[in-house]
């Protein structure tokens, strides 16, 4: 009887859905590494090393790169960080527009500045969390310009590790963030023409890159179309989450970085108003995270690259890296709720409040 529990014990442990997605990633990163041209290389203690053909992915590990344009110490031709906001509620209506100006060619430049830095935040009433954070804050700034724009990102990395900036839409290859790792002290400067128009995110791409989002280096990036949007009241939240006790799960799950603030900080909506909510998931290590607006439904825009496709919905499922643009208006007055529909999210932290008034 004892050996059967020990059995179903170990059972249970081997086949949890984490160890499954470990023991896949790992088999799936072998692959990668065989793909790549690597002849894989049983180490002592069974760590897997990778011979010649791994040269690139050690050099994205450790910081180490033959890319052009690594500097030290920040460009002084850099644009002052101008991003302010201190709390969640802040960050859902702050936006980082850069330094505007008009280049010959009639197009407009936007330079910004981004810093890595390691930083102590607050992740839930009480609990703080030793962060990386571009610019002091998690998530990061939401940079904001429009389609077709000139942007300069000047990077530069004050922290104690290798880190770099992925944004996501279109982009030259040596402004990607993978390569071009950025060791502690230097800079780079990434520039491309904003396109297409939408709602995207950036982040850091160094490996592990799960501990590196997780650690809090990501933030919204906007790219407004060429005619704006109809008036509304917009809001950004990007929802995540914390592995305080760092055992590889979350801890603490948010929208704009702190659990529950919203539930203590209610949204302030009026009747009538149309809304504009700009939705980014970067939560690690669980799959999928969602967002159910209580009481209402919303247009859904799926990574906001159009203007006329959408439906109608009051819940939408997001992996990681994915976002969308919701739209709606409240009829009534009250107190709604939003959360993550996985009841565990919303218990840890992953819920909030609209407070719709006349």
């Amino acid at each position: 009887m004892a050996s059967g529990e020990a059995l179903k014990s170990l059972l249970t442990r081997a086949l949890s859905r984490r160890t499954l997605l470990r023991g896949g990633l790992g088999l799936g990163a072998l692959g990668s590494l065989a793909a790549a041209g690597c002849t894989p290389l049983r180490a002592a203690g069974g760590v897997v090393a990778a011979q010649d053909g791994a040269h690139a992915l050690h050099a994205m590990a450790q910081g180490y790169t033959q890319t052009a344009g690594i500097l030290m110490g920040l460009p002084p031709e850099a644009p002052e960080p101008t991003w302010d906001a201190t709390t969640p509620m802040d960050i859902l209506t702050a936006y980082d527009y850069g330094r505007e100006t008009k280049l010959p060619n009639g197009k407009t430049l936007r330079e910004y500045t981004l810093i890595a830095e390691e930083t102590e935040v607050e992740v839930a009433k009480g609990v703080t969390y030793p962060a990386w954070t571009y610019n002091g804050t998690v998530p990061g700034p939401t940079l904001r310009c429009a389609e077709g724009d000139r942007l300069k990102v000047y990077f530069h990395n004050k922290s104690r590790h290798p880190h770099t900036i992925h944004f996501h839409g279109i982009h030259p290859a040596n402004m990607d963030g993978v390569f071009e790792q950025v060791p502690p002290g230097g800079s780079y400067v990434y520039e491309f023409e904003a396109e297409p128009f939408g709602v995207f995110l950036y982040h850091c791409h160094t490996m592990p890159v799960k501990k590196h989002v997780e650690k809090g280096l990501y933030g919204a990036f906007i790219v407004d179309p060429p005619t704006p949007r109809p008036p509304a009241k917009e809001l950004v939240m990007v929802m995540n989450g914390f592995d305080t006790d760092v055992d590889g799960e979350n801890e603490f799950y948010t929208v704009n970085g702190i659990a529950n603030y919203f539930v203590d900080h209610p949204i302030p909506l009026k009747i009538g108003e149309p809304v504009r909510l700009y939705l980014v998931n970067v939560l690690e290590f669980d799959l999928i995270n969602s967002f159910h607006l209580h009481g209402n439904v919303f247009k859904l825009y799926r990574t906001g690259t159009s203007l006329s496709s959408y439906e109608v919905t009051d819940t939408v499922m997001l992996c990681q890296g994915e976002r969308c643009i919701l739209e709606f208006t409240y009829k009534l007055p009250g107190k709604y709720m939003f959360h993550a529909h996985q009841s565990e999210f919303s218990e840890l932290g992953w819920m909030g409040f609209f407070d719709v008034k006349a």
